[in-house]
């Protein structure tokens, strides 16, 4: 594994009351070059345009879209994530929310955090995420 993935777990076992499966970890050490990408939602990159309005899975599901498609432009992907961070403008989103991002980060293990805030730039948004992943050095 390029990465080392400090303490790594599942959410099952974490929070087996609720119904999630997340692979995450404690601490992540990479390799590689930086990549930083701002808080993603569910907008279309080149129209701007809000999609999915109401609907806390479906904006997940175009935010890591997003997310997986600007790694690749960067030159790395979702399996070189190492931190994302997670916003919420409620609560009661978190199950959907973390249920559809949890299919984007299958055997990833990233450290993660969530955030309950009050609002995101727009408030059609109900769901901003935000990770950061390395490129990887050459072997």
């Amino acid at each position: 594994m390029i990465h080392k993935r400090i303490r790594p777990f599942n959410t099952k076992q974490t929070y087996p009351e609720q119904k999630l499966d997340n692979d995450l970890s404690q601490g992540v050490v990479a390799r590689g070059t930086m990549v930083f990408l701002r808080g993603q939602v569910a907008q279309d990159l080149d129209t701007r345009e809000s999609l999915h309005v109401g609907d806390a899975g479906k904006q997940t599901a175009k935010t890591m879209e997003n997310i997986k498609m600007l790694l690749e432009e960067a030159g790395s992907e979702m399996g070189h994530i190492c931190r994302i961070v997670v916003y919420l403008t409620d609560i009661r989103y978190r199950e959907a929310v973390y249920q559809e991002m949890g299919k984007w980060m299958k055997g990833v293990h990233p450290c993660s955090t969530g955030l309950v805030v009050p609002a995101l730039a727009r408030p059609e948004w109900v769901v901003e995420i935000e990770v950061t992943a390395v490129i990887p050095d050459a072997a």
